[in-house]
């Protein structure tokens, strides 16, 4: 079987690139016959059609690329088989994915929000996202590649590291982090908070009230935000580097990160809520904090990027909910637990690393694609 990958190719470091790459890659590895092709243009996918003439063109996106990675290589003939993310509702082309006879989602929430908002549900089947379990591994705290890091970003030898990573920090729970951190005074030993940060407008802003909050809370001196753009080549050595991955999403349809902090062997802090109830495992890979709050929402306003024109509004006959808050207290009480307790975090990121090779490395992931596509 040919397979043909849409995605953001050449990968920029972004999660769904990524999330592309890895199954290019794990398809390459396990001998399958594969080409990758960039979702956005029409010529290069166009001439793959034609000459590698592909079984299956599967893509990588959200619910608003359906134009790009469904209905351009329908236009051919092609088997087209969407991998797909929701961002909280599925507005457009529901038409379109409910009359394909596979969708793959990342995630169990993910296909139980297809559903709810009238997608038909036993076409859809939750595929995870892939991790490079190569090179998302367990280091030793004298590598001089995970110290450098330690190194860049100015910590102490004493200091416990907790890392956040994201587009910004807010939507990974960065704000109920340190709200939680800001009320554990002495009882827990010296530590600094690093929010690594994509470099874009959206995240300057955010930065900004994010910085505000650290300081009417009283720890801004203990809280860095890194805002800049790395390439993965850093990332297995920022994870490595950290004590402990805290990153209770608002909105989550995987948490790529979050699995690769389990591979690094690190513990993870989360929200019991959306797709970390498929990766994470409560108290033995992560501690999954409460939902505090849901956030519902009466209407959305989409644009070109959603296929409608611009401004186009959305009044819902419910209200839907657009995102979650974990609770502070709980994520408090796993900090404090996991910062004064050594062996408790190399337990916990024991459990994540073996959770990690055994359910998500990228090549299994490959290996499930082809499965699924050959029994059609």
């Amino acid at each position: 079987m040919k397979v043909l990958v849409l995605y953001n190719h050449p990968p920029a470091p972004g999660g769904l690139a990524t999330q592309g790459d890895l199954l290019y890659r794990g398809l390459l590895e396990i001998g399958v016959d594969a080409q990758a092709a960039n979702l956005r243009s029409d010529l290069e996918k166009e001439w793959y059609y034609r000459w590698f003439q592909p079984d299956a063109v599967v893509g990588i996106g959200f619910w608003g690329d359906v134009p790009d990675i469904v209905l351009h290589p329908q236009r051919f003939g092609l088997r087209a088989v969407p991998w797909i993310l929701a961002d909280g509702y599925v507005a457009n082309y529901r038409s379109v994915l409910d009359n394909l006879p596979l969708v793959l989602v990342t995630s169990d929430w993910v296909r139980e929000t297809f559903i709810r908002d009238g997608i038909r549900g036993d076409h859809t089947v939750t595929l995870p996202v892939g991790c490079d379990t190569d090179a998302f591994i367990p280091r030793n705290p004298r590598d001089p590649k995970v110290q450098a890091v330690r190194e860049a970003l100015g910590l102490g030898l004493d200091e416990r590291f907790i890392l956040t990573v994201g587009g910004d920090a807010a939507s990974k729970g960065g704000r109920e982090v340190m709200e939680a951190l800001a009320t554990l005074g002495t009882t827990v030993p010296p530590w600094r908070y690093v929010c690594k940060v994509w470099p874009q407008e959206r995240t300057r802003v955010q930065n900004q009230y994010d910085l505000e909050l650290a300081t009417t809370l009283g720890i801004q001196d203990r809280v860095t935000f890194s805002t800049h753009q790395v390439s993965r080549n850093l990332m297995p050595h920022l994870l490595a580097a950290c004590d402990i991955y805290a990153a209770p999403s608002r909105l989550e349809g995987f948490g790529m990160p979050q699995v690769e902090a389990g591979a690094c062997g690190k513990p993870v802090i989360g929200i019991r809520a959306m797709a970390m109830l498929d990766t994470l495992v409560h108290k033995e890979t992560a501690f999954l904090a409460g939902v505090a709050q849901e956030i519902s929402i009466t209407e959305t306003v989409l644009g070109p990027e959603s296929g409608f024109e611009p401004g186009h509004r959305l009044v819902f006959a419910k209200p839907r909910v657009s995102d979650y808050r974990a609770s502070a207290s709980d994520i408090a009480g796993y900090l404090k637990l996991l910062l004064n307790d050594p062996e408790l975090c190399r337990r916990m990121g024991e459990a994540g690393r073996a959770r990690a090779v055994a359910c998500f490395d990228y090549r299994l992931v490959a290996q499930r694609l082809m499965d699924i596509l050959r029994k059609g």
